[in-house]
């Protein structure tokens, strides 16, 4: 058509100029930069390091908060993914050091920095970095952000939860406290929320136990409620060895049970809970989705289907956001 042979020619007319041009010698302009205008510079370089970190380990290591980040209002999205950098890098701490010891370290470490934040100037760490922006941004809650270092401390003993009162209490400590801190960016301060908030981070901390026993029983580990082990007469080494029996079903079963009673909870308070904290409570869909995978193989939690991603669920998150309900 004309329209294509006219780009045609454009497209050669700008090569030809190009090589053209190519030999010709401008002379280059000499700009004087001042001190401050160089520190400035550097800074802004440093804040988008900073920040493309933590959206790069927030994407390998918790994709579904990531997905969920995402849906943030712009205003608040990076301080978003700067706590979820932060859970992200208390929660592979355990898995990756060799000794109880050097965790226990690293998550000192993490103290420090966080009571550095509230007091200190600019962290050079990346994620501390970050979350010194967002406290200063949004007023961030201290407590909650140790709340969580010292849950993940206890995490180090490195146990089966005793019962599921303790695994309740886990997810309270870790999830719950983010949930809290993700709202505070949000500008919500609402009890209604804060009550779904706890619910949902029960939930989560159940479902993140269930999801993690094919990773864990590889490495001869189960953290399962013992009480519900023992009441449905399955052993560590029935996970262990990746049973399938009605018995190991059973206690997937009743764990599971509890996180969906959980969510149901969260639900409860739905009409009081203001719109503007939807986007906090958007791991819903991701909960909502695992529960309906484990059902549909009869709570068989090693079953390879659970261990993929589903390709719906960037589609049914924005949808859930849309709509504005958890």
């Amino acid at each position: 058509s004309s329209c294509a042979i006219i780009n045609h020619i454009n497209i050669k007319i700008g090569l030809l100029t190009t090589k053209k041009f190519l030999h010709v010698k401008i002379p280059c302009p000499t700009f004087i930069q001042r001190p401050t205008e160089i520190k400035c510079s550097r800074a802004l370089t440093t804040g988008q390091h900073n920040e493309q970190y933590c959206i790069d380990i927030v994407r390998k290591r918790d994709y579904e908060g990531f997905l969920c980040s995402l849906l943030f209002p712009e205003a608040v999205r990076r301080s978003a993914l700067a706590l979820r950098a932060f859970n992200v890098e208390l929660a592979q701490i355990k898995d990756s050091v060799s000794q109880k010891t050097i965790g226990l370290m690293r998550l000192q470490f993490w103290k420090s920095a966080v009571e550095d934040i509230y007091r200190a100037d600019h962290p050079a760490q990346p994620v501390s970095a970050e979350l010194w922006r967002a406290v200063r941004k949004h007023t961030l809650t201290r407590r909650w952000m140790l709340r969580i270092i010292s849950e993940r401390e206890k995490d180090m003993e490195d146990k089966a939860y005793r019962n599921l009162q303790e695994l309740e209490a886990y997810g309270e400590n870790t999830q719950s406290s983010l949930l809290y801190l993700l709202l505070e960016t949000l500008g919500v301060k609402n009890v209604h929320a804060d009550h779904a908030a706890s619910h949902i981070g029960k939930a989560q901390g159940i479902l993140t136990c269930l999801r993690a026993t094919p990773y864990n029983s590889s490495r001869r580990k189960v953290y399962l409620p013992m009480d519900i082990c023992i009441l449905r007469g399955a052993s560590q080494e029935d996970f262990i060895r990746g049973s399938r029996d009605q018995n190991a079903r059973d206690v997937i079963y009743d764990i599971a049970s509890q996180a969906h009673v959980h969510l149901q909870h969260a639900r409860s308070f739905s009409e009081n809970v203001p719109h503007a904290a939807m986007p906090a409570f958007l791991q819903t869909v991701v909960l909502e989705d695992y529960l309906r995978r484990v059902r549909k193989v009869d709570f068989d939690v090693f079953h390879p289907s659970l261990q993929k991603r589903n390709p719906m669920l960037p589609l049914q998150l924005y949808l859930r956001s849309w709509k504005k309900i958890y």
